[in-house]
């Protein structure tokens, strides 16, 4: 089979251009001539009108001061025209003197007493001389015996102020052509070289604009911008745009959620708008790293920083609350195998030994040692359930009590220690006595006389919850520090953060109107105290009061 024949190529059509950098060249190139043109046509116009003015006012001049010259008046008035005499003469002197193109000196009929062409002499003038014989000034552009010329006509007077007659001289015509045609070569020079600078100006701009812009065509950009609004808009991931100064430039959906934000946030200062705190810190630069974690509301955030080149930055926002979570409940899970593990070899150790004391037929130590292991839970238990009355965080305390008698803490609760079973919201209690016993219990573990004591208080609607351990306790430098989100002395856990328990915990009771604070206790070790206002129900009492 025979090749197919090549294609044939396209030819390049000719047209607009489609790069930004090509139109703007061109627009500006266009713009700069245009102008150059008006400006030259404008310059033009008023030149030509300038210049015949001109040439007229020196005709005026000439014929005003040959008529000046009294013997002028005097030999019209005493002899007769002659190609020799003496008004000729003095008209020819003036003539060659002042490089005029004529000087005719006339007498009141019209009659001509000088001329460049003598044979004219004795002759009436072609044009009307009636308007300077009349005692008028004349200037105007017309046609003559010499042909077209700047013509100036003044009354000639005798020594008694008498009109003897006229003068009339003209400018060549072709001389204030030829200085208007000499003037344009000068200013199309100039015109050219201004032509010349806008055009490098514009080619500079251009190519400034070229590199600004990549190279791109109109359309380009058009498809760019539309494809970028449908990207932010689309992606489950939050986008903060900052400029040099630390204004928002964008923010996009989802991290309008993620930050509790509205669109019209859009201009102003990050810092006037998420407050003060590791949020902004972690968005603005101030804390520098990668995958940085930020607590805003509830939610827990995982931030990325990255510079632009005009100065500004784009930070990308993922929401970790439920990884976080899952996280927890990972460590906790783990602990709580642990614990089941150690729980399991103690029981291993309790059936030994119950068994033989069985085999050794002492049913009544067999007896007492039984009631003692029931009894040690039960008391555990009941100890809990009778100070604090609501179900989950009664459950929670009776759970961690075991995991930390497994690892040789012993848990209790302080003897003041009264919760009726009035919470708003018990799961955000839960969560803030999971974290600081989870703390306290990694503190207190290897400790002399491990040690953890909860402490839960009901004052009207208030609820003061202590958790004091003895362990190393707080310095005093990190007591404000620890709040703080990623702040924290432990080893990465299974899923690679820390820092967040004490934020929580904080953010958690600042969104009641409450604090928490921590100290040191009595005993040593750390106390961390936190006070949730209106976290109590009202009392069925106290509404039967109001009531009546």
């Amino acid at each position: 089979m025979s090749a197919p024949p090549p294609t044939a190529r396209k030819p390049r059509r000719l047209g607009w251009p489609q790069r930004v950098f090509s139109q703007v060249l061109l627009m500006q190139l266009a713009i700069a001539t245009g102008v150059t043109v008006l400006a030259t046509g404008l310059f033009l116009a008023p030149l030509s009108a300038q210049l015949d003015d001109q040439a007229m006012r020196r005709a005026l001049a000439i014929a005003q001061s040959t008529a000046a010259q009294p013997q002028v008046a005097e030999s019209l008035l005493s002899t007769d025209p002659a190609p020799l005499g003496p008004v000729q003469s003095a008209a020819e002197r003036i003539r060659r003197a002042t490089g005029a193109e004529y000087v005719v000196v006339m007498d009141r009929h019209g009659v001509r007493w000088s001329h460049p062409d003598r044979s004219r002499i004795g002759k009436v003038v072609s044009t009307d001389p009636g308007a300077a014989l009349a005692g008028g000034n004349v200037m105007e552009i017309d046609s003559g015996t010499l042909g077209r010329s700047a013509r100036g006509k003044v009354p000639l007077r005798d020594a008694s102020g008498r009109i003897a007659g006229a003068v009339s001289v003209g400018i060549a015509y072709d001389s204030v052509r030829a200085r208007l045609l000499a003037a344009v070569p000068g200013l199309f020079a100039y015109a050219g070289g201004a032509l010349a600078v806008g055009a490098l100006a514009a080619y500079l701009i251009s190519r400034r604009l070229q590199r600004q812009t990549h190279d791109l065509g109109f359309s380009d950009i058009t498809a760019l911008l539309t494809e970028r609004e449908a990207m932010l808009h689309s992606i489950r991931e939050g986008v903060v745009a900052l400029d040099r100064t630390g204004r928002i430039r964008l923010l996009n959906d989802e991290a309008q959620r993620l930050l509790g934000l509205g669109p019209e946030v859009s201009g102003r200062e990050l810092t006037d708008v998420l407050g003060a705190g590791r949020t902004a810190d972690v968005l603005t630069g101030e804390v520098a790293g990668e995958d940085l974690l930020a607590v805003r509301g509830n939610r827990v955030l995982l931030a990325n920083r990255m510079p632009t080149a005009d100065g500004g930055a784009v930070v990308t926002l993922r929401d970790r609350t439920e990884l976080e979570h899952l996280g927890r409940e990972l460590d906790s899970t783990r602990g709580l195998i642990d614990a089941l593990r150690a729980q399991d070899h103690e029981h291993a150790n309790r059936l030994h030994t119950l068994l033989g004391l069985l085999e050794l037929e002492l049913h009544e130590d067999a007896r007492e040692f039984v009631t003692e292991v029931v009894g040690v839970h039960r008391a555990t238990a009941e100890q809990v359930t009778e100070k604090v009355r609501d179900p989950l965080l009664a459950a929670l305390l009776v759970g961690k009590a075991t995991v930390a008698a497994e690892r040789g803490v012993a848990l209790r609760m302080a003897p003041g220690t009264l919760l009726p079973d009035r919470l708003v919201d018990p799961r955000g209690l839960v969560t803030i006595v999971g974290n600081l016993v989870d703390n306290a219990l990694d503190a207190a573990a290897g400790s002399e006389d491990a040690l953890i004591e909860v402490e839960l208080l009901a004052e009207a609607r208030t609820v003061v919850l202590r958790v004091r351990d003895s362990g190393p306790g707080v310095p005093p430098g990190q007591r404000e520090p620890i709040f703080t989100e990623g702040w924290s002395t432990k080893e990465l856990p299974a899923h690679g953060k820390r820092g967040l328990g004490l934020a929580l915990v904080r953010r958690l009771a600042e969104r009641q109107g409450g604090s928490a604070v921590v100290g040191a206790a009595d005993e040593g070790g750390a106390e961390f105290t936190v006070v949730l206002p209106e976290a109590m129900t009202e009392a069925e009492s106290d509404k039967a009061g109001v009531a009546q």
